[in-house]
């Protein structure tokens, strides 16, 4: 496993333990986020990673172990103050408001930053996302698969967090919208966007995140940068499977 833990960690997490009623899913889970660090969770189907982005949120009880942002404990914390606490969700299977107009979606999660720091606003997600501004009066239901992420992610930066977590960020989409999520998300990575990410691309991610972790069966069983990923194509084969 590759050392590759950060200097400044934004978001830290160890020892994380979570179950479903008797049936427990994770064991003791590491990982970190660097502040401005895009960092993935990768594994097959079915081997914990959206239960860990569930414990972070709060949405699954942890049973054991500490998740920290920014200095601050959050484990056992209700969602509402752990998103307060600067951390944005891109559910899996996007979950827009079905009734809602795009720009409704949008400032229905608004929240300000602190005073004298910039901030999200929907005109600034229009101008990430150039097609939800053509759609900005259409309810969500009636928006593409595509559109629905864009508003997706959209609708999480209006929360301005300080960590962006996307949970499987482009399954399902067409190519040519894959493409401009990933542009989208190098865009604010560059920017300086702190982005914990679950997906099945390794090219993209090794392109543009910094770090891994491949999570087996609710344990870590290997962590490093995207150069050491690309030189374990066994890891890679072993644990994700591609």
């Amino acid at each position: 496993m590759g050392d590759s833990r950060a200097s400044s960690s934004l978001l830290e997490v160890r020892g994380l333990a979570a179950a479903y009623g008797r049936s427990q899913v994770l064991f003791g889970v590491d990982l970190e986020v660097g502040a401005g660090e895009m960092t993935s969770l990768l594994g097959r189907n079915g081997m914990g990673k959206t239960t860990t982005v569930y414990a972070i949120m709060g949405l699954v009880p942890p049973l054991d172990g500490s998740i920290r942002m920014a200095g601050r404990e959050l484990s056992g914390e209700p969602p509402w103050r752990i998103g307060q606490a600067g951390i944005g969700l891109v559910p899996e299977a996007r979950q827009v408001f079905p009734n809602l107009s795009t720009h409704e979606n949008l400032i229905a999660t608004a929240r300000m930053r602190r005073v004298g720091a910039g901030g999200w606003n929907t005109e600034g997600v229009y101008d990430l996302f150039p097609p939800l501004a053509a759609r900005r009066n259409v309810p969500g239901a009636l928006l593409s698969g595509g559109e629905q992420q864009m508003l997706s992610i959209g609708r999480a930066l209006m929360t301005n967090p300080d960590l962006l977590i996307l949970d499987e960020a482009t399954e399902g989409l067409a190519p040519l919208v894959r493409r401009e999520i990933w542009a989208c998300l190098a865009r604010l990575k560059a920017a300086g966007q702190s982005i914990l990410i679950i997906d099945k691309n390794i090219d993209d991610l090794t392109r543009i995140a910094d770090r891994h972790f491949i999570l087996e069966k609710g344990r870590i069983v290997w962590s490093g940068t995207s150069r050491e990923l690309r030189a374990s194509p066994d890891a890679i084969t072993r644990h994700i499977g591609i």
